[in-house]
């Protein structure tokens, strides 16, 4: 039953979700935690890029149907079923979680956790590092393309979709390309102190979720969200990512992918980043809209680790159950 553990991630984010709700960030306090904000969500991005190997992309590159296909599912299949889960409407919430719900299904994919499942469960691990970070690095571009183009999304301050996905290049795409290019001095310490820079990742997640939620808070959120909406989340949560699962399981097994890419497949092409997700929404969406709609994101995170998890276990299993017979 470990895979019914809460994720020490999901843990700190609860967390700093009632440090916000308790003691919000106010008044002359707020420009402060902002311009943190910001600079965390530089230092994030800069360090994915210099964590980012040129060797590890190129040497699982090859595989072009494999990438092909959860590009489809992460950047279509998805935001299909966003789109069908809003058109059903099926419980009456706030229409920011149902924003929530299409903003999450169209980030891209996670790099670490995606990566990890791939290598536990004896999955193609070159192609899922290939696949999982070109997902990371197309989302920059292809997410907020899809915010406007399925959403419509327009945030409080003058501006269009044009504008928006400047604003992405300049606070993520570029830190990106700059640790990029620094891993050629860096790289080596970078590697070395993998647990450090994992660290510094998530503090400038929780500091990003803070500033979202303390926004929020002040907006009367937990006015919007009550028990009922929570499981409600937890529900469509759920439904999401089994449905995500099945296609591309079924996917793999049709188009005659070997078990080695059909393990890539399912984890690469049924996850979504939140490392990702929280700071894009943190430009997308107008301030006192990002703490509810990142919700549904949040929860999600929590239920893709328990779900793969147990999956590659199974696997793993399976293979060593194969090797004694």
């Amino acid at each position: 039953m470990g895979f019914l553990r809460l994720d020490p991630m999901m843990v700190k984010l609860i967390i700093t979700v009632l440090l916000a709700t308790f003691f919000p960030a106010r008044g002359g306090f707020v420009p402060i935690v902002e311009l943190l904000t910001t600079a965390a969500i530089a230092l994030l991005f800069f360090m994915h890029g210099a964590k980012l190997s040129r060797e590890k992309i190129i040497a699982g590159s090859s595989h072009w149907r494999l990438h092909l296909w959860i590009m489809c599912s992460t950047f279509v299949v998805f935001p299909i079923l966003g789109c069908l889960l809003t058109w059903w409407h099926p419980v009456n919430v706030s229409n920011d979680i149902y924003t929530g719900f299409i903003y999450l299904c169209i980030l891209p994919a996670t790099v670490q956790s995606a990566i990890a499942f791939t290598s536990l469960a004896g999955g193609n691990v070159a192609a899922a590092i290939c696949s999982a970070s070109a997902s990371s690095l197309l989302g920059v571009f292809i997410s907020p393309l899809l915010v406007n183009l399925v959403m419509n999304v327009h945030s409080g301050m003058p501006g269009n979709g044009l504008e928006q996905i400047g604003k992405i290049l300049l606070q993520l795409f570029l830190p990106f390309v700059l640790g990029h290019i620094a891993r050629r001095w860096i790289g080596g310490w970078v590697e070395r102190h993998r647990s450090l820079i994992g660290k510094t990742d998530q503090t400038s997640i929780l500091l990003v979720v803070y500033t979202a939620f303390s926004e929020a808070v002040v907006n009367g959120i937990w006015h919007k969200v009550d028990a009922t909406t929570l499981g409600w989340i937890f529900v469509g949560c759920i439904l999401l990512l089994a449905i995500a699962l099945l296609i591309n399981l079924l996917v793999a097994r049709l188009f005659g992918f070997s078990r080695p890419d059909e393990i890539t497949i399912l984890f690469c092409g049924s996850k979504k980043s939140l490392a990702n997700g929280v700071p894009m929404a943190n430009i997308l969406f107008p301030a006192s809209s990002v703490g509810i709609i990142v919700l549904p994101l949040m929860i999600f995170h929590q239920i893709q680790l328990m779900t793969c998890s147990w999956i590659a276990q199974r696997y793993k299993k399976a293979a060593e159950q194969a090797q004694k017979d």
